[in-house]
């Protein structure tokens, strides 16, 4: 018996093929939705990403990096840091860092941060560093998240607030205790004064005896040393003054050049007595002029090359150099070869009453004067030290819009 295919076969055979077409059609469409949902979130979360300004990298546990975000690329120069060890490619090194975020994150089980300074290019970049666990589906740690933020330029402004702060509280103190000291201090240099007017009238009442001249030479020896002393104690607190919002002054245009060799020859007895012919003087020539105050400036100088004596300590050399630095400023470095400051002390050089001189060899208001100037003046004083190589303590300052360049030209060298 055969079996005959009836049309009503036919049209169900149809009916379920165009079923199974349409459920087919429904089923791409829907998956064409979600692939565009799927990749307009990814569009977003691509952008998020790309709109954060840290360095990010997905790091795993052995310390490869698995992936970075666009940011390193512009950070650091590494061409192709995907699989390399993150120790490496951060920091140059052949085995995991000792202060790693990362083993800290892992060992206290949660988000660890750190701030490392390290050197970049021959600079030292400050970052702030945060370690995330990334977990699976079962809460175990396959990878970690570090997230790099470049601080540098922000803790350099911090500090700079913290330190104009802590500058005018100091000027509040020192312009009420510079006025209380004035006051006995004047008394005390007047009626010294009066005693060494009536010594002569003393030396007529006074016989030949050998008793009675000693006894007029050592009245004249303690006067002198009073009026010395005081006169001391005048510059010290005129030092203090510089601290409070000063008198306005008149800015005038001045050569460096023409100031550096005035200074060098007020402190020529010293330099004599200390280090005979090894201060050098490399002054640019035709050196456009800045504004400010002869005078402090001139303290500015002083104390500069009075430390640098300090540093050399009778056996190294000091180089006293002017140039000009671009079209906006000019800059005045002394450079010595002496000890050096401990990196821990340099951000406190500034500091009023900070000093690393031994007791009875300074009150520490010396630099912290010289910065206070070269504010008022619109300039910046920096240093750069290493222990037992030297300093160098370079001021920038303005240059005086319109005022020709100088005609001298200095270089002095033993």
């Amino acid at each position: 018996m055969t079996n005959e295919t009836k049309m009503e076969d036919l049209i169900g055979l149809g009916h379920t093929k165009l079923g199974f077409f349409k459920e087919v059609q429904i089923k791409i469409r829907e998956l064409q939705e979600t692939n565009l949902k799927l990749e307009q979130k990814r569009q977003q979360v691509q952008a998020i990403i790309d709109g954060i300004t840290d360095v990010m990298a997905v790091v795993g546990l052995d310390f490869r990096i698995q992936s970075v975000n666009h940011v390193f690329h512009a950070t650091f120069s590494h061409p192709s840091p995907r699989g390399e060890h993150c120790y490496r490619v951060f920091r140059g090194q052949d085995h995991p860092c000792d202060d790693c975020p990362m083993v800290a994150a892992v060992q206290q089980n949660d988000t660890c941060r750190h701030m490392h300074i390290y050197s970049m290019n021959g600079k030292n970049r400050q970052f702030e560093i945060t370690a995330s666990l990334l977990r699976d589906g079962f809460g175990n740690v396959e990878n970690i998240l570090l997230l790099k933020r470049d601080v540098t330029v922000e803790k350099a402004y911090q500090a700079k607030y913290y330190h104009t702060e802590k500058m005018a509280t100091i000027g509040l103190l020192a312009a009420g205790v510079a006025h209380e000291i004035n006051n006995p201090l004047a008394a005390i240099s007047g009626f010294s004064e009066g005693l060494r007017r009536r010594l002569p009238v003393l030396e007529k009442r006074l016989g030949n005896d050998p008793a009675d001249k000693g006894l007029k030479k050592d009245l004249e020896e303690y006067i002198q040393t009073i009026l010395a002393e005081c006169n001391r104690c005048r510059d010290i607190v005129q030092n203090l003054l510089t601290f409070s919002p000063r008198n306005r002054v008149v800015h005038a245009p001045l050569n460096l050049n023409e100031l550096t060799v005035d200074v060098i020859k007020i402190l020529e007895h010293q330099l004599k007595k200390k280090l005979h012919r090894a201060i050098c003087l490399d002054l640019s020539p035709s050196l456009p002029s800045v504004y400010g105050v002869v005078a402090e400036l001139k303290q500015v100088v002083i104390n500069l090359v009075l430390n640098a004596l300090d540093a050399v300590q009778e056996k190294g050399t000091i180089l006293v150099r002017t140039l000009q630095e671009g079209d906006r400023s000019i800059v005045l470095s002394v450079e010595d070869t002496g000890c050096g400051i401990l990196p821990q002390d340099q951000d406190k050089l500034f500091e009023p009453f900070f000093t690393t001189k031994p007791v009875g060899k300074g009150i520490g208001i010396g630099l912290s004067t010289c910065y206070n100037i070269i504010q008022q003046h619109k300039g910046e004083i920096v240093v750069k030290s290493r222990v037992g190589e030297g300093s160098v303590f370079e001021v920038r300052l303005p240059l005086a819009s319109g005022v020709p360049a100088g005609s001298l030209s200095f270089s002095s060298r033993p």
